[in-house]
């Protein structure tokens, strides 16, 4: 059978660590300046790891084109120290170790990276429907 979306699995499993991967980003920026958390301890920055999965591993000894996906491995803290703060009334607190200037820039690189598979899956459609309208004439 012919696979006309070929690809299609791949630049969904993108969208979705990619989608992830937003979320973190948001928790992150949310939770940049909360000094406590529910263990007493400053809220700790969290990145995502992504990895490649092969797919479709039978289908690989019959051809040299080897289907791959990204997904998301784990959400792991970062090893950084939080920030130590010198405040008037309590003295030298201790806040996350985020910047959200580096959330910003990690939030918009996600977002056009969903978008550039975004634009992909409309083209293998787009590609994918014409292939068809070819058996109509």
């Amino acid at each position: 059978m012919i696979n006309l979306l070929n690809g299609v699995e791949s630049t969904a499993a993108a969208m979705t660590a990619e989608r992830i991967r937003m979320d973190v980003v948001a928790q992150n920026i949310a939770n940049a300046e909360m000094s406590k958390g529910l263990d007493g301890r400053p809220y700790q920055r969290q990145k995502v790891v992504f990895e490649t999965v092969l797919r479709n591993q039978e289908q690989i000894g019959a051809s040299s084109v080897q289907p791959k996906a990204v997904q998301v491995a784990r959400i792991e803290r970062d090893a950084r120290p939080p920030r130590q703060v010198y405040d008037a009334q309590r003295g030298l607190i201790e806040l996350p170790n985020i910047s959200v200037q580096e959330e910003m820039v990690d939030m918009i690189a996600s977002s056009r990276a969903f978008e550039a598979n975004l634009a992909a899956l409309k083209t293998a459609r787009s590609m994918a429907v014409q292939t068809l309208s070819i058996g109509k004439r």
